[in-house]
């Protein structure tokens, strides 16, 4: 008998360390472990939710913390504070803070395309992406310091269409967030709206039209929008603990990219709309959400906003770090050599860095 027991106790210890698999070690070389990223109520920023709900930045050895925002200019005050570690900021206030002087560092990409402008329906006869022509003579609701803003005053000139309260002109009428300009639209002073990821869909769904889609007009063509932005002391830092969350980005990419449901289910988690508005945002062709820093696309846009008088010039590359999504990516890519997203992510970073 006491044969058996000590037989089935070691059958038991067997099992158990048979069944209780190892979990994948934690990074424990990090410089520090807490990071904190700063998001707008978009579906831009997905990549961070993807990362936190499915647990890439733990797997980085990250105790990562999400927390929303009204706008670029809190977003780049919470870096300079040290209240964020990392903030995800429109490409045009990020150019420019860099601009006029502010520390801070893009490291990496969020989105490309994603934004446009809605229009009430009494002024389209109900119909969609009739281009900027149908802005003359109206009020327009913006942001300052936006890319939404420096694309419309873009097209504007493209157009041959001056900015004024003219019949002939557009009047445009500043706020100081996106949500702002949006909920401009319910007076009826105002007639348009600038709106990036998800406000087009929203709008749509109110009733609203579209004046145009960035992502299909030509002159805006992978204009890259939402970047990963890092105070620049914090950076220099902590490289290893920046890398540890690019690794975590670049997963999430790789898994929104194969998994569309789940993917729409944690952008919910943090921007509570409709699925359906989500999957249009997301995957519907008008953005595209990748890790990927782009700094030819983002220096090319620089020329066009110092071209517009948005701001001054400057030197860019002080303050473009692309050596850590480099150094990320080729560490996933040494770990999984024949994963086809990873190789397309390297083919695409060395084309346009």
């Amino acid at each position: 008998m006491k044969k058996l027991i000590s037989i089935l106790v070691a059958a038991g210890l067997i099992l158990c360390s048979v069944s209780a698999k190892p979990k994948k070690a934690a990074k424990t070389d990090l410089e520090k472990t807490k990071f904190t990223i700063g998001h707008l109520n978009s579906t831009a920023h997905l990549l961070a939710f993807v990362a936190q709900e499915e647990g890439f930045f733990k797997e980085e050895g990250l105790n990562a913390t999400l927390l929303q925002f009204a706008s670029a200019g809190e977003l780049a005050a919470g870096l300079e504070s040290g209240k964020l570690d990392v903030a995800f900021i429109g490409s045009v206030p990020s150019l420019t803070f860099q601009s006029n002087g502010r520390d801070l560092t893009i490291f990496g990409g969020a989105m490309t395309n994603g934004h446009g402008y809605v229009i009430k329906k009494e002024f389209t006869g109900g119909k969609d992406n009739l281009g900027v022509q149908i802005l003359k003579g109206r009020n327009v609701a913006s942001v300052k310091n936006s890319v939404q803003d420096a694309e419309l005053l873009l097209l504007l000139k493209n157009a041959g269409i001056k900015v004024g309260k003219g019949k002939d002109e557009v009047n445009i009428v500043y706020f100081d967030s996106q949500k702002d300009a949006y909920a401009a639209l319910q007076n009826s002073t105002i007639d348009a709206a600038s709106a990036y990821s998800p406000y087009t869909s929203l709008a749509k769904g109110q009733g609203y039209n579209v004046v145009y889609y960035c992502a299909n007009e030509p002159a805006l063509k992978n204009q890259p929008c939402c970047r990963q932005v890092a105070y620049t002391p914090a950076l220099k830092a902590a490289p290893k603990s920046y890398k540890a969350f690019e690794r975590a980005l670049i997963k999430a990419y790789k898994f929104s990219q194969e998994n569309q449901p789940k993917t729409i289910k944690d952008v919910k988690k943090y921007i509570d709309i409709n699925e359906d508005y989500i999957k249009t945002e997301v995957y519907g062709g008008f953005s595209f959400s990748s890790p990927d820093p782009d700094k030819q696309g983002t220096s090319n846009l620089k020329t066009t906003v110092v071209e517009l008088g948005y701001t001054k010039d400057y030197d860019i590359n002080k303050l473009y770090n692309t050596s850590i999504y480099k150094d990320a990516l080729d560490s996933l890519l040494a770990e999984a050599p024949n994963d086809k997203i990873y190789k397309e992510l390297k083919e695409h970073f060395d084309q346009y860095e």
